[in-house]
């Protein structure tokens, strides 16, 4: 029987580097902060409608730029290069 096929692969190189899961983990909570502002608060009275709480500019321009960023920076954790 032949070594050789026992052998592992030496110049196996990992897709990712600890720099590229750093940033994955980066966008995903700033995905997840995005979805939590977009989320919003809540009327003390449920039978009256508040547009001021409904339609505040951090569920209706803050949160969706920061999913959108958070996405940014994923696209760009996934294609960047490993040294």
């Amino acid at each position: 029987m032949s070594s050789t096929g026992n052998k592992k692969a030496s110049n196996f190189s990992p897709l990712f580097s600890k720099e590229n899961y750093v940033l994955m983990a980066v966008g995903g909570v700033m995905i997840a902060l995005g979805m939590f502002l977009m989320s919003g608060g809540k009327n003390a009275d449920p039978n009256s409608f508040d547009y001021n709480v409904v339609y505040s500019k951090t569920r209706i321009t803050v949160a969706p730029i920061l999913i959108v960023l958070g996405l940014v920076v994923e696209i760009y954790a996934i294609f960047k290069k490993t040294k």
